[in-house]
């Protein structure tokens, strides 16, 4: 495509991002071996036609010999940012007075060899752009930023749902189910997963221009009648016999070894246990309060309650805790803001609230307490199923009646004045839908 020796090793790895390098001798004046990174990821989220930009842009890196004398700039950056990190952190004067002056020197050398390392890269896409097309590589810088806000949000939401759990995706579906995501989510449903995620503060010697800058010379090049037919075109994971099987040897290379001995469990079996593993975190700080509060109450003859402090008693409270139809009994008894509040867990600084003030702000809590129970009470019954939801939230599905009245039900539990009511018509299958 470029008319450069191609690399002569090829990895694929489990990042958004693709790379050259060169093992050059005699400081770069002979060529050495070549090596090429491309992750899986950027296959799977850009076109054929995108792909293409970014692998003219690579050998553009090779074309414009950035990866045989580029390599040793680089390895002096490398060194001048480890010595100057060492002398900072030495403690006796001599490494002061030797950094301050370093410093002096580092940030001048790093500011000359930053500007030449920018300029690579805007040489490289310029080689992209004749090669593979001025539209072609804007729609690929454009996707690049999209592509790793969304891979962070499927590692973390999908990827990891099981990390608490000791458990993993099926196999080959650890980084193969952001293909999932992807088909699912398109445009400006895919954009929006990076748009709530604070972007890393770039290093003030980076080597790479700010992607806005780089579209910006792009855009600025004459027409060259290619335009971007992206949109009907397949992904480049069209280019690989068979991407099932590459996912999962890219796993078995690149997973720990204690991570690669975890259970692994289907999508929905991962769902419906993080599901249940988060509404037993709601659930008990709510169980334990309502229990300690139980253990130091007492009901007189007109079916008030009265409570007292009892520690001792309190804490064998936590042994057994109550379900949800004793939590609801102690809401209808007055429990529920005469002690269970109390005892909820609070910062520090919320402990001195009082009156609507505290009660605002425990009432959340207390709604995910009460959700929990709900959520649990489902799942035991069967009438709760796991939802991926690739396109939104995973989770699980309610039945109907849960799903229109489960929340205005607990919002009269944990009102001011407690309404358990319209709750317990939902447990017993007589509310709305029903």
């Amino acid at each position: 495509m470029t008319g450069q020796r191609p690399p002569d090793e090829l990895y694929l790895v489990a990042e958004v991002n693709a790379g050259v390098a060169e093992q050059s001798r005699l400081l770069g004046l002979l060529r050495g071996r070549r090596r090429m990174l491309l992750g899986l990821p950027l296959l799977a989220g850009l076109t054929v036609s995108q792909l293409r930009a970014v692998l003219a842009h690579e050998f553009g890196h090779y074309g414009n010999l950035d990866t045989r004398l580029g390599g040793v700039a680089m390895r002096g950056r490398e060194a001048v940012l480890h010595t100057v990190e060492v002398l900072r952190e030495g403690s006796t004067r001599l490494h002061h007075a030797v950094g301050a002056l370093y410093v002096g020197y580092g940030r001048m050398f790093l500011r000359a060899s930053q500007s030449v390392a920018r300029h690579q890269e805007l040489a490289a896409d310029q080689m992209a752009a004749r090669h593979a097309g001025r539209d072609a590589t804007v729609a690929a810088l454009r996707t690049l930023p999209v592509l790793t806000g969304a891979y962070t949000y499927y590692l973390e939401t999908y990827a990891g749902m099981g990390g608490s759990l000791g458990a993993l995706p099926p196999v080959g579906e650890v980084h193969g189910g952001f293909c999932r995501l992807l088909a699912a989510r398109t445009g400006e449903r895919l954009a929006v997963l990076s748009a709530g995620q604070r972007s890393p503060r770039p290093h003030p010697y980076d080597s790479h221009p700010p992607v806005a800058e780089r579209i910006a010379l792009v855009e600025q090049l004459s027409g060259d009648g290619r335009t971007d037919e992206s949109a009907d075109e397949p992904t480049g994971l069209t280019l690989l016999r068979d991407p099932s099987v590459v996912f999962a040897a890219l796993e078995a290379r690149t997973l720990l070894q204690e991570a690669a001995r975890l259970r692994r469990m289907s999508w929905d079996d991962l769902v419906m246990a993080r599901a249940v593993a988060d509404a037993e975190g709601w659930s008990r700080p709510l169980r334990v309060a309502v229990a300690r509060a139980l253990r130091s109450s007492t009901q007189g003859a007109d079916g008030t309650a009265s409570v007292r402090r009892d520690p001792t008693a309190e804490a064998a409270a936590d042994d057994v805790l109550p379900g949800l139809e004793e939590i609801l009994d102690a809401f209808d008894r007055g429990l529920l803001w005469m002690a269970v509040a109390d005892r909820m867990p609070k910062p520090h600084q919320a402990a001195r609230l009082t009156g609507p003030s505290a009660r605002n702000f425990i009432r959340p809590r207390l709604f995910d307490g009460l959700a929990g129970m709900v959520h649990l009470r489902l799942t035991e019954s069967g009438q709760a199923e796991p939802d991926i939801a690739w396109s939104g939230q995973p989770g699980l599905i309610l039945p109907e009646a849960w799903e229109k009245g489960m929340d205005e039900a607990i919002d009269a539990a944990v009102a001011d004045t407690p309404d358990t009511a319209p709750l317990r018509a939902l447990l017993a299958g007589q509310g709305p839908g029903f």
